[in-house]
């Protein structure tokens, strides 16, 4: 193996001079990058979501997301307007100074005193966590039967069909969906598996795949690197991380403002597929997987996705499987108040939107992408569909918030739970069997063809 002088050496003793033409000389390039600089900014300031058109200030929710984690912002909110501005007039050189500057506020904030985010226990690590909890016991589940096989193909479809629906609804509230589209019980334009948010459970099973049981989160970090080519708010600063030698779990939650929304939440669903029947598992893969992106309820909201797929391979009711996780998550964790919360809301209710009412009114201080009033939406769905799937998509749906990454996760209950047979032709038949990313690896391949890789990791995860 050459040393690392050697390679240097050889660099410059091989490099023979010439003189560059013109057109090599061209500086288009570098102004192209220019743009390519500017316009993140640009989009951090302002943009709208690909699937639905919602508008967004990823980096305001930013500078909020701080704000609902204790931490005095005050000084990033003066700059809101300024920057905004000079959005507006393209001027590049104030808007990347703000952009930089809102960052540097962000990452240095001093805590607000007496905080109510601060009376309740943050969790750092797994072992922490682990003696917080407890689980239901494991079940017995035969991963080598053709019934695993179909109902793992059913929860995969099943998430796909949950994420296509939801794609186009999601940023808006509720009352403004039912507004526009009235009942919401079927896809409201041709469906598309081209989602962002498939993308990194593609990545954890392929780490998965290659090292197991045994995965670490530096195998998620380094397939994240080698196989997501981009992404937003709290996993565009993990892969940042990465690319600078920061890992898991530093990753997770250094510079990164969007830490506690729903990344994690919304990547739960694989690690309880490769887990079914073991929710102690699923919890541990779910926390190796969202420490590197996330940190505190981030994790906690992935896990509890995990959890409840994990135990839909052994139970016959989601409104039970969603009650059974809820000792998968601290009592003493502001998470847990959240799904307290709308759980007891629900309890108070006769029906789904005004269980509602209440939920949206105390987490309408979060983003619509935060953790929060996402799980307070499923919990809702989950709580009044009756054990069926299309009044759950329906419920999900009409919900708004962060509609793709909602209806995806708790759709894999139904899969995983009742196979294909809660699945009807009008929802199934428009996704087929082809499924289509970005990812590098996996720009294209059959949900046939996931399944059975998925089945294959579950049984050799103890052979490596």
């Amino acid at each position: 193996m050459k040393t690392v002088y050697q390679h240097n050496r050889e660099l410059i003793e091989n490099a023979v001079p010439r003189i560059l033409s013109e057109d090599e000389q061209s500086w288009t390039k570098a102004l192209a990058l220019d743009d390519q600089l500017s316009a993140k900014d640009r989009l951090l300031w302002g943009s709208n979501v690909p699937g639905s058109g919602a508008p967004e200030q990823v980096i305001v929710g930013g500078i909020l997301a701080m704000q609902t984690m204790g931490y005095d912002v005050s000084e990033a909110e003066k700059l809101i307007e300024p920057a905004l501005k000079a959005r507006q007039e393209d001027d590049r050189i104030t808007l990347g100074m703000l952009t930089a500057k809102v960052f540097h506020i962000l990452n240095n904030c001093p805590k607000v005193k007496d905080h109510p985010y601060f009376a309740y226990t943050v969790y750092e690590n797994y072992d922490q966590y682990r003696k917080a909890v407890s689980f239901p016991a494991k079940a017995d589940i035969d991963t080598a039967s053709k019934d695993f096989l179909d109902r793992t193909h059913a929860a995969w479809l099943t998430q796909i069909i949950g994420a296509a629906l939801g794609t186009c609804l999601e940023g808006y509230t509720a009352d403004a969906l039912k507004a526009f589209f009235g009942e919401i019980r079927d896809y409201p334009r041709k469906p598309s598996t081209y989602n962002d948010d498939i993308t990194f459970e593609l990545a954890f099973l392929e780490a998965f795949i290659k090292s197991g049981s045994k995965i670490t989160s530096e195998d998620v970090a380094l397939h994240w690197a080698g196989m997501i080519p981009s992404a937003w708010s709290a996993e565009d600063i993990a892969l940042q991380n990465f690319k600078l030698g920061i890992f898991p779990p530093e990753s997770g939650y250094r510079c990164n403002p969007w830490r506690e929304w729903i990344g994690a939440q919304m990547r739960g669903a694989i690690c309880g597929m490769l887990a079914p029947g073991n929710a102690e598992e699923a919890a541990r893969l779910a926390w190796i997987d969202g420490c590197i992106s996330h940190h505190n309820n981030g994790i906690l909201g992935e896990i509890f996705n995990a959890v409840m797929v994990s135990l839909a391979y052994s139970m016959d009711n989601v409104k039970d499987v969603m009650l059974a996780a809820f000792s998968a998550i601290p009592a003493d964790s502001e998470y847990r108040s959240v799904i307290d919360f709308a759980l007891e809301s629900c309890r108070q209710h006769d029906n789904w939107l005004s269980a509602w009412r209440p939920c949206e009114e105390k987490y309408s201080a979060y983003n619509w992408i935060h953790a929060y009033p996402n799980a307070a939406a499923e919990v809702v769905a989950l709580y009044y569909c009756d054990n069926d799937f299309d009044t759950c998509m329906n419920i999900i749906g009409m919900l708004g918030q962060d509609s793709d990454c909602n209806a995806a996760q708790i759709a894999t209950l139904f899969g995983a739970m009742q196979g294909h047979s809660c699945i009807d032709a009008h929802w199934s038949d428009p996704i087929g069997d082809d499924l289509y990313t970005y990812v590098r690896g996996y720009h294209q391949l059959t949900i046939t063809e996931l399944a059975q890789r998925t089945v294959d990791a579950v049984n050799n995860a103890d052979k490596h």
